[in-house]
């Protein structure tokens, strides 16, 4: 079922519900407003009838008034359908009664009911016949009950109308409202159907097209375009970068494996060579699969950072300590190059923990670590690492004093595989500082480059450190 059809269903559905209760509270409210005005008829009509037979029973009336009392009773009856009028005596006899049909009997507990209470209703409202009692008072003839029924059928007939008025009116407007909702449902969700079209049309090889959006559109539907069209920017950037990444690691891993491959094959065009020429062979595949390792550990870690959060184990870890590892793995790497630590003063033990992953923490120390100590390679100065911290945040600032690098150098820094001018003779491949910002990211911290040609280089690492218990 579409959802436009389920929206009309829906609609309607809750539309007929309202206007049945409607309905519903109306008929019976008129009901039972005709009904009380009609007891109430029913009660002045004893009363008169009352008045009317007192008065026939008075002895000292003369001929004129005889005749009065007889017009009366013929004005009086006859005017509501089935009508009947009764009065009882003191003693429960029935002394008077006008109407047409059987009389039914009335039990003598109504009569002394409507003797206690004054009045009474002796058969409610019943297929609009109702039979009613009063009290009627006279000096001469003393406590009479004056009983009177009748048929609504006025009522009968106004509410039969209603129903159908109110019967008809209700299929009208839900015709109208089924239709109104199938016309307003189609118009509401016309955004949503040349959307879905738009995303038929983007492919895999063609993520640059977006989801139009109508002018000045702040609804849901508007807010969804804009949602995807940010999707699709994300994907498009994550593809993009995927490609080129596949493409410079292809280059990268091309290389030492033609070298390899290059010094194999010569080495196997001789039959007989000396030992020297095989060693020196053995040292540069050796040397070529060293890169490789290396190249392809620096790929498997750039994986590794990129992965979701949650997946990676994270524990405290002490920056200082970790720091001091570093250190010391530098110095076997480059033995001569000399490096100076850092650390602030502070009183809190535990000042210089976080929370991450020991091995990707070390590993983004030593990448930064290792350039500073390859760029300085010839240099009189030390490289520093001074760990501070400032409010909440660790502050690791390695700085060197290399070649530097030029500001259009450095906005490609962090892109995997960069290799600056000023780095092509430096032994590299141009993973370190872009795997080194994806640890950062991943540890909710981050990487900031301050570099100038001939001035050296100058990176901060910074995450948020966790608070002291």
């Amino acid at each position: 079922m579409s959802i436009r059809l389920r929206l009309a269903i829906q609609f309607g559905a809750i539309l007929a519900l309202t206007l049945l209760f409607f309905s519903l509270a109306i008929y019976f409210a008129t009901k039972q407003s005709r009904r009380e005005l009609f007891t109430q008829s029913l009660f002045k009509r004893t009363l008169v009838v009352g008045h009317a037979y007192a008065d026939g029973q008075d002895a000292r009336q003369d001929s004129t008034e005889e005749k009065s009392y007889r017009r009366y009773l013929r004005q009086l009856y006859r005017t509501l359908p089935a009508e009947e009028g009764r009065v009882y005596d003191s003693a429960d006899r029935l002394v008077f009664q006008e109407g047409q049909g059987p009389t039914k009997p009335v039990p003598a507990a109504w009569l002394a009911r409507v003797r206690l209470s004054g009045r009474a209703v002796l058969e409610s409202q019943t297929n609009y016949h109702e039979t009613v009692g009063l009290l009627y008072r006279d000096e001469n003839l003393g406590p009479l009950v004056v009983v009177a029924s009748s048929v609504d059928e006025d009522s009968r007939q106004q509410l039969e109308q209603l129903r159908r008025l109110l019967a008809g009116g209700l299929l009208a407007a839900l015709v109208v409202a089924g239709i109104g909702s199938w016309v307003f449902a189609g118009r509401a969700l016309r955004p949503l159907r040349r959307m879905v079209r738009e995303v038929d049309g983007i492919t895999a090889t063609d993520l640059s097209q977006r989801l139009t959006q109508a002018a000045g559109a702040n609804d849901e539907i508007g807010r969804l375009a804009q949602r995807f069209n940010r999707l699709l920017e994300r994907l498009e950037s994550a593809f993009a970068g995927q490609r080129t990444f596949v493409r410079d690691a292809s280059h990268e891993l091309r290389t030492p494996l033609a070298a390899l491959i290059g010094e194999l094959e010569v080495a196997l065009l001789q039959a007989e060579r000396p030992p020297t020429e095989y060693r020196r062979v053995l040292q540069s595949t050796l040397d070529s699969a060293r890169q490789l390792n290396e190249l392809t550990n620096g790929l498997l870690q750039i994986a590794r950072a990129s992965d979701d959060p949650s997946q990676v184990p994270m524990a405290c870890v002490q920056i200082d300590e970790l720091l001091l590892l570093a250190h010391e793995q530098l110095l076997r790497r480059h033995p001569t190059c000399r490096v100076d630590l850092d650390f602030g003063e502070t009183d809190d033990d535990g000042s210089y923990e976080v929370y991450g992953n020991e091995a990707l923490l070390l590993s983004a120390m030593l990448n930064v670590l290792d350039n500073a100590c390859k760029f300085s390679a010839g240099s009189d100065c030390a490289v520093t690492a001074t760990l501070t911290r400032k409010d909440s945040r660790l502050v690791l600032l390695v700085a060197d004093r290399g070649p530097g690098l030029s500001s259009s150098d450095l906005q490609q820094v962090f892109v995997p595989f960069f290799r600056a001018a000023s780095a092509r003779a430096v032994p590299g491949h141009g993973i370190g500082l872009p795997l080194t910002a994806r640890i950062m990211a991943l540890h909710g911290g981050l990487v900031r480059l301050e570099s100038e040609v001939g001035s050296g280089t100058q990176v901060w690492l910074e995450w948020p450190s966790k608070p002291a218990v």
